[in-house]
């Protein structure tokens, strides 16, 4: 097997491919130009985006050139796969906006420097409203269109699922559009290969019998598996919601903290996917005599880095040390925080509202819930009482109320 590949199937990444032996081959001869898509549908990724990434990342580093395509067209539609209700319409500036952002997220896993290090491929960013957004809708019908049967579409596990609860027509020509982004890069950039999860493998076996239906060459595509934990919840949510790259939409803490405390069965998993890190070094961690809450460590300390920068990564671990060693001065560095009005302060706010605005809790009911069970604590003290009120008492010397939830959640509140 190519050595790219041997490098995603040990790593865990492989979930199926159209022909991995004519797919090796080809990469032993050359250095293949492949793609993966992404729609912008937000003006941040979560981590439940980013696995065909990574391994972009990998085929980079052995010399293939990666396209990351940016759906500009492709999302003001919106792709069915894996969804139970449609999408909501963005309008075309906001579109534009999240692949700005979008953009900006994807280069920190993958080098689309002008010099890329030695030995890596030549990547790209490109953007199908290139060529979409101007097509003629009779003539797309006519040249594209007819190379569509809608009874073998229907098969298609992704849109049967969808069928069941409704499936808008704008939706039913997802299909369509990315099969014609494959054909579009294979013309334009010579792209062989499309990658992407387990989900899209519907959409990518169809661009490949559009490309050669249009006369095109033999192309391939590459699927990874859906990263499940293993309590069987979908990879890339947490309490307060999905796991953003986004540092506003959730902070370079909360990130550190989501890896931290992740499972145990999981930790190796996903070291070998969420990393850089070298197999043999993984397999460090795997010897039953080392502590698992240093690989723990290691894990989110490595994930942080890669997403928000080394010294985020350091404030974080640093902070998340300091919080969790007993006998350790607590440090509000990289904690989470949250300005509050003094004006607030001073005419005292409701502890429930307080853990509300604070985003430790996502409404009043859930903070009521936390207060009445005994897990919130105010400048480390419990508080119980829903009805307690927070004022200029209980603000520190630096101006901070400091919230904690549960065992491992705080959160600075900065009065000013």
């Amino acid at each position: 097997m190519n050595k790219a590949l041997k490098t995603l199937q040990d790593r865990g990444f492989i979930n199926a491919c159209t022909d991995i032996d004519a797919l090796s081959d080809l990469m032993d001869k050359e250095k293949v130009t492949f793609y993966c898509g992404v729609d912008p549908t937000g003006p941040s990724l979560h981590i439940g985006h980013i696995v065909p990434f990574f391994a972009m990342h990998h085929l980079q580093a052995e010399g293939h050139n990666p396209i990351a395509l940016v759906g500009g067209g492709t999302g003001m539609i919106g792709d069915p796969s894996g969804k139970t209700e449609m999408r909501k319409m963005l309008t075309k500036e906001q579109i534009a906006s999240n692949v700005n952002a979008i953009t900006k997220q994807l280069g920190r896993i993958v080098d689309f420097s002008d010099c890329p290090k030695d030995g890596y491929g030549k990547a790209r960013i490109m953007n199908n409203a290139d060529w979409l957004v101007g097509l003629n809708y009779i003539d797309f019908l006519r040249d594209v269109g007819v190379y569509f049967s809608v009874n073998r579409m229907l098969t298609f596990e992704g849109v049967k699922q969808r069928l069941e609860r409704g499936l808008s027509f704008i939706e039913f020509n997802y299909q369509l559009l990315q099969s014609y982004d494959f054909y579009m890069l294979n013309k334009l950039a010579g792209d062989r290969l499309q990658i992407g999860g387990a989900d899209q493998w519907g959409n990518i076996v169809a661009g490949i019998d559009l490309i050669q239906r249009m006369g095109g060459e033999q192309c391939y595509g590459l699927t990874f598996n859906l990263i499940m934990r293993s309590d069987g919840k979908k990879m890339g949510k947490s309490e307060k919601g999905a796991v953003f790259l986004d540092a506003n939409m959730y902070s370079p803490y909360d990130f550190y903290q989501y890896w931290r405390n992740v499972n145990d069965a999981d930790v190796i998993k996903f070291m070998k996917i969420f990393t850089f890190m070298p197999l043999e070094e993984i397999a460090e961690y795997e010897d039953p005599k080392r502590n698992i809450n240093e690989a723990k460590e290691r894990l989110a300390y490595e994930e942080t880095k890669i997403i928000h920068g080394e010294a985020e990564a350091e404030k974080a671990r640093d902070s998340a040390r300091s919080l969790f060693s007993s006998g350790s001065a607590l440090s509000k560095d990289g904690m989470p925080s949250v300005e509050i009005s003094k004006s607030d302060i001073e005419n005292g706010i409701g502890v429930l509202e307080l853990y509300t605005r604070s985003g430790l809790c996502a409404s009043n009911g859930d903070s009521r819930r936390l207060v009445v069970q005994g897990g919130a604590e105010v400048n480390g003290k419990k508080v119980t009482d829903p009805k307690a009120v927070i004022n200029t008492s209980y603000v520190d010397s630096d101006g901070d109320i400091l919230l904690k939830a549960g065992k491992k959640r705080y959160c600075r509140v900065i009065v000013k």
